[in-house]
């Protein structure tokens, strides 16, 4: 893609009392809409994914579909976000030629944006927190894209807009901009595409859609297109350990904090995110670290694919309101994501050694997964 000439100056003229300043840039303008285009052609190819069903007992009634968003070209869920983003960005004239593109990130959102602005010919630097891993930080630099490390995650903020004024470019800010930078009414969302997904089921309008929070985007979007259609949908979203929106959301409190970075790559942040809507959702889960790896595991038991540890974070709590419906003899449909592959975690979720050095034993959550699954109960942990 070419870069188009040096902008021209602008011409200032006056004709009796009309100022008249002209900042027109003809070849800005054939670099924006070919890069438009590009990103709109990419939505083209992938937008959907597929809508898969996790095995439950047919005598309950209730029907539990994952989302995978594993399948997009960067394989995550932030594929869309990132999508979204650059539009927005590109639109709103913040993205320009030879400039580079600066977001902060744990992994997933900057390998997806490192895609996008090689589509559209743009450096990318990823700002992300040391222990990020190994994988992600590969498909980064696979995709053209430069890691840019910091030691405390709560200092990705600053890092990232002092790199944009060095650099002369753009801070995506994907935990300011996330929920208004979707289309949520549709335009083949994540959620249009869901509904529509669902519309031969026996169940097409689900009872829950559980979401995780590391921007709120997804949340937000997933709210605000029930509410806009007049569902009946319920909106749960699950938090991880070592995240602030649970407290921020139970206690009504903007300003609540966390010393701490979260276990769970994706997701749980050290604030609460401007991107995250609390007044659109109607349930929050706090979900113990150990609960969510569990989940992913029996996730490959059941259905033979390995996830990454937000998805675990979402079944977890989907699985505990399957047995309420259970419980209650109520019929019905819930949806929660698959947000990325668990081959980026091998180190982390999937190893032992990872999980003993981080004193997580999943063996009790794993008892609880596999009591549910043979009896239709959800036993308490004591």
């Amino acid at each position: 893609m070419s870069t188009p000439q040096q902008s021209p100056q602008p011409r200032h003229t006056v004709d009796g009392t009309t100022l008249d300043a002209d900042h027109s840039d003809p070849g800005y303008r054939d670099w924006l809409k070919e890069a438009v285009r590009r990103v709109q052609a990419d939505a083209n190819r992938s937008a959907d994914t597929h809508l898969l069903r996790f095995p439950l007992p047919e005598r309950w009634g209730v029907h539990l579909y994952l989302k995978d968003e594993s399948t997009h070209p960067t394989g995550s869920l932030k594929h869309r976000l990132a999508r979204s983003l650059f539009l927005y960005g590109l639109c709103n004239g913040w993205i320009r030629p030879g400039r580079p593109v600066i977001e902060a990130s744990s992994g997933s959102t900057a390998v997806s944006e490192a895609y996008f602005a090689k589509l559209i010919g743009v450096p990318f630097i990823a700002v992300m927190p040391r222990t990020t891993s190994a994988e992600k930080c590969r498909l980064i630099e696979f995709h053209g894209g430069r890691c840019h490390f910091v030691d405390d995650p709560r200092t990705m903020y600053e890092a990232s807009a002092a790199l944009a004024a060095e650099t002369g470019g753009h801070y995506m800010d994907q935990f300011t901009y996330a929920e208004r930078a979707t289309d949520w009414r549709g335009n083949n969302n994540i959620a249009e595409s869901t509904f529509r997904q669902l519309r031969l089921e026996p169940h097409p309008e689900p009872a829950w859609i559980v979401a995780t929070a590391g921007t709120g985007g997804t949340s937000a979007t997933f709210a605000r297109y029930v509410h806009y259609m007049q569902y009946d949908t319920r909106i749960c979203v699950a938090d991880p350990e070592n995240s602030c929106f649970f407290e921020g959301w139970t206690t009504g409190d903007p300003d609540v904090t966390c010393d701490r970075g979260s276990r769970i790559e994706g997701i749980g942040r050290p604030r609460m995110e401007p991107s995250f809507v609390p007044g659109a959702i109607d349930r929050m889960m706090k979900v113990p670290d150990a609960a969510a790896v569990a989940a992913v595991r029996s996730l490959e038991q059941a259905i033979g694919r390995k996830a990454g540890g937000s998805t675990g974070t979402g079944l977890w709590s989907a699985l505990k309101i399957v047995a309420e419906m259970v419980a209650e003899g109520r019929p019905g449909s819930v949806v929660t994501l698959l947000c990325d592959p668990g081959d980026r975690y091998l180190d982390k979720y999937y190893s032992d050694a990872w999980l003993a050095a981080q004193g997580l034993d999943v063996a009790p959550y794993t008892a609880m997964i596999e009591t549910l699954l043979r009896t239709g109960t959800w036993p308490d942990r004591r």
